[in-house]
């Protein structure tokens, strides 16, 4: 049996409704259009879940080197406005995602992107079988995953920068001591409102507090590695202690994150994300210096020398 359809109800609105009401729905001539109303997608607009079989909207400003434009009709449609009774019963079922509303079976139809009002033909990218098609609005879904990606990244288990000293883990009050940071990118994959977000975190700066009260950064410096030979030489990220002890040092390092939607384009997230490495102990001891008449292999008993009273070594 094939029906005449003419209502124009918009995909948004047969979103709404379970696989029956839809039926039920385009029955009583309540949607139904050749083009879903207001729905015309091209392929700038949507992107293909390969694994999920199905169309997803990608963010504004997503750029496709597709040379073709799409539309999406419903799977029972036969022709312009007219539907497949038989068919409706049958379509394919598209079951909620994450706890939403059901998907649409459509079927994609395809076209040169130049032609304004072209002649539809199947687009058999899938075999030419009905997707599921989820989310109409992707003017309103970037806006949402926006004000929830920062905390997201903030949640993530991006890995600190490590840290290290030199020397270590014994150095002298009143000495450079060479402190330097290793970090890396790192990405992530995590899902926000049922669509793929690909994350990208990025060390951008650091912070050292050494653990007497004092701290240099948030600086792009990251330090680096001395020789032996030129240890206590002052760099751009040492410290000199005043005092002995033991001294716990912290680095904070400041993460970039970049992500994108549904494979779009990399859109910055506002905020940097700050994620701090474990406390590393530095021991700040004296130096005491004397002049001695002999060595040790004169005097084994002299101070400092393995004869030594306990007091005197």
């Amino acid at each position: 049996m094939i029906m005449r359809a003419t209502a124009t109800a918009t995909l948004a609105a047969l979103l709404a409704l379970g696989p029956q009401q839809q039926a039920l729905a385009l029955d009583e001539d309540y949607g139904g259009s050749a083009t879903y109303g207001e729905a015309h997608i091209i392929a700038d607009g949507w992107v293909r879940d390969e694994v999920e079989d199905e169309f997803l909207p990608a963010p504004p400003g997503y750029v496709s080197n597709d040379p073709n434009q799409y539309n999406a009709f419903p799977q029972c449609q036969v022709d312009d406005g007219n539907l497949a009774i038989d068919c409706l019963a049958k379509q394919r079922v598209c079951p909620p995602r994450a706890g939403g509303k059901p998907g649409v079976p459509v079927i994609w139809k395809v076209a040169p992107r130049e032609i304004e009002n072209p002649t539809w033909t199947d687009w058999n990218g899938n075999g030419g079988g009905p997707t599921c098609l989820y989310d109409t609005n992707p003017e309103d879904l970037l806006p949402r995953i926006a004000a929830r990606i920062q905390r997201e990244f903030d949640r993530l288990p991006v890995a600190p920068g490590t840290l290290t000293a030199q020397p270590s883990p014994h150095t002298l009050r009143g000495a450079e001591t060479n402190f330097y940071a290793k970090a890396a990118e790192q990405p992530f994959d995590i899902t926000i409102l049922a669509q793929n977000i690909h994350i990208i975190a990025k060390p951008v700066q650091y912070r050292w507090d050494y653990g007497d009260g004092t701290s240099l950064g948030p600086t792009t410096t990251m330090g680096g590695p001395l020789p032996q030979d030129r240890w206590g030489e002052k760099t751009r990220t040492s410290h000199a202690y005043a005092a002995t002890g033991d001294f716990n040092v912290v680095l904070t390092t400041y993460f970039q994150g970049t992500y994108s939607v549904n494979g779009g384009p990399n859109l910055p997230i506002p905020n940097q994300g700050q994620f701090s490495s474990p406390p590393q102990t530095v021991s700040v001891w004296r130096s005491v210096t004397r002049n001695y008449a002999d060595d040790c292999n004169t005097n084994p008993r002299g101070d400092g020398c393995p004869g030594a009273a306990p007091g005197n070594r």
